[in-house]
C-alpha cells in the first residue's frame, strides 16, 4: 500500500511517497480503509521533530473510512463499519491503518467521511477544552486565538453556543470575517491592535479564560488579557515553543491559572472517548457548530498541504485523500 513517511526530521520536503507492507490487525485491532485523513498541526510537531519519534516514521493521527479487517477479539466494530479516529497511533498518511479498537468510533451515517477526518481530532479538542480544561458557562469571557482555524472555528461556535462572550484573535480582516460570521462577539487582528489592550476595553476586568495555540508570539499578551483567577490555556506552538516562565509571574497577573493539556489525557479509555466524541456528534447533528467543507489534497501531496497549513495559507480544516 501506499504510505507517508519521513526519514528524518526537517521541512515539509523530508515527506516522502513510500510503498509499505499492508498490515494485518492484531488482537483488539481493527484495519481502516482510510477514505480521508486529518492533517493537524501535531503532525508538523511530529515531522519537525518538535515531538520526538523514532525514525524512520508515518505521520498522522486522525482519519475515517471503512472497517476492513478485524483482529481477535474486537467486540466493537465488525467489518464495513463505518469508523473513525484521532488519537492514533502515528500512521494515518496511508491507504490503509491499523488502529486499536479502543482508540475509534463509529461514525453516524450523516456525517461524511471528509467532514469526521476534518473535524474529530480539532472537534474533540474544542470539546476537551471548552467543557473539561476550563468548563465554559454563559457569561464567561472567552478568546479563542487562531480563530479562523480548524479548532478555533469550532470552538467559536461552541462558546457562542455555551453563552460565552466570544473574542477571536486572527491574522487578517478575512479570517476576522470568518470569524464573525461564526459567531464571534468580538475580533482582534494582532498586527495593528495590542491583544491586552483591546481584551481589556472589551470586557473590563480581563478574559476569564485564553484558548492559545499559537504559543511564541501571544503567549505573553495572552497572560495580560486575563482576569485575576482566570486561566491560559496554552495548547498549540504554531509560532514556536512560549517562552520559559516564572511562575511568580503568575502571582503578580492576580493568582492566574496555566496549563498545557494534550487532547491524548481526556481520551484516554473508551469510555471517555466515545463520551467526547458523543457530545461532538451532538453539536453538529443539532447544527450549532458547522463544519466547512475541508480543503482536499491528494495523498502524494502531503507535503503541499504541510506547507500551506505552516503557512497559515488554509483557513478551517484540510484533508489527504487516498
Amino acid at each position: 500500500m501506499k504510505a507517508m513517511r519521513i526519514e528524518s526530521h526537517g521541512g515539509p520536503e523530508v515527506i516522502a511517497l513510500t510503498e509499505v507492507e499492508t498490515r494485518e490487525p492484531g488482537p483488539h485491532q481493527v484495519r481502516v480503509r482510510n477514505h480521508a485523513i486529518g492533517v493537524n498541526f501535531i503532525d508538523v510537531y511530529h515531522r519537525t521533530g518538535l515531538y520526538k519519534n523514532a525514525l524512520p516514521m508515518g505521520l498522522g493521527l486522525e482519519g475515517a473510512g471503512i472497517v476492513e479487517a478485524v483482529g481477535a477479539d474486537v467486540t466493537r466494530f465488525n467489518a464495513d463499519d463505518r469508523i473513525t479516529y484521532a488519537s492514533g497511533p502515528i500512521g494515518a498518511y496511508a491507504e490503509t491503518h491499523v488502529v486499536n479498537e479502543t482508540q475509534a468510533v463509529k461514525l453516524p451515517d450523516a456525517i461524511a467521511f471528509d467532514i469526521a477526518a476534518a473535524s474529530l481530532l480539532k472537534g474533540m479538542t474544542a470539546r476537551f477544552l471548552l467543557r473539561k480544561t476550563f468548563r465554559v458557562e454563559r457569561g464567561h469571557d472567552v478568546v479563542i486565538h487562531a480563530a479562523a482555524g480548524g479548532v478555533g472555528q469550532i470552538a467559536v461556535q461552541w462558546a457562542k453556543h455555551l453563552g460565552a462572550n466570544v473574542i477571536a484573535v486572527v491574522g487578517s480582516d478575512e479570517k476576522a470575517e470568518i470569524a464573525r460570521k461564526l459567531g464571534a462577539d468580538h475580533t482582534i487582528i494582532p498586527a495593528r491592535e495590542d491583544i491586552a489592550k483591546r481584551v481589556r476595553e472589551i470586557t473590563g476586568a480581563g478574559a476569564h479564560v485564553v484558548y492559545d495555540s499559537v504559543g511564541k508570539d501571544t503567549f505573553m499578551a495572552s497572560l495580560d488579557s486575563l482576569r485575576p483567577l482566570g486561566m491560559l490555556v496554552s495548547f498549540g506552538n504554531a509560532s514556536g515553543p512560549p517562552p520559559d516562565i516564572n511562575p511568580l509571574a503568575l502571582a503578580q497577573r492576580g493568582s492566574l491559572f496555566l496549563t498545557r493539556p494534550t487532547m491524548f489525557n481526556y481520551v484516554s479509555t473508551a469510555e471517555t472517548l466515545d463520551e467526547t466524541a458523543a457530545d461532538l456528534f451532538a453539536v453538529l447533528a443539532s447544527g450549532a457548530v458547522k463544519v466547512a467543507a475541508p480543503a482536499r489534497y491528494a495523498l502524494a501531496d502531503a507535503a503541499k498541504a504541510h506547507a500551506d497549513l505552516e503557512g497559515r495559507r488554509t483557513t478551517g480544516s484540510s484533508v489527504l485523500v487516498p
